[in-house]
């Protein structure tokens, strides 16, 4: 669906492959993608509504602070339960920041705007897809705000 969306669009956009990995981290390092320009998708739930949260990979979401900028009355990370459902054409865990698709809002950090470029999952645990961040702005138009907190830890194994 996202491909088929971007084409129908005219973008231009680059298609990395890569061997499975599950989480942001694993992904930008296996691509040799900068933690700021891999943007990951985590779903939230805002008054009882799906959402996109979208930051770059090397932190997470503040909840907070998105509930806070919506007056929403709770913001929470939704449950896997809550979305696997709503991207038949996605494996869980690996969907696309474009909300617009799926019916439902995005909330993307504003530093994902510094550069040129944005990468993220596309569907698979295997693809990444790379385009100007300029495109996905106009296509999925995200409310852009402060929506990043600390680092994310990894754990050594």
């Amino acid at each position: 669906m996202l491909r088929e969306y971007l084409d129908r669009n005219r973008i231009q956009y680059m298609v990395i492959s890569h061997s499975v990995a599950y989480t942001a981290q694993g992904i930008a390092a296996l691509t040799h993608t900068p933690g700021k320009e891999l943007a990951k998708t985590v779903m939230v739930m805002v008054d009882g509504r799906l959402a996109m949260a979208v930051v770059p990979a090397s932190f997470r979401v503040d909840l907070y602070r998105l509930k806070k900028y919506l007056a929403a009355e709770s913001v929470e990370l939704a449950g896997e339960e809550e979305f696997r459902g709503r991207f038949p054409d996605c494996e869980t865990g690996s969907m696309p920041p474009f909300g617009n698709l799926y019916g439902m809002d995005v909330f993307a950090d504003q530093s994902l705007a510094e550069d040129k470029e944005i990468a993220f999952n596309a569907g698979s645990h295997r693809e990444l897809v790379r385009m100007r961040f300029a495109d996905f702005r106009n296509l999925v138009k995200p409310a852009l705000i402060p929506l990043a907190a600390g680092k994310v830890r990894v754990h050594a194994a």
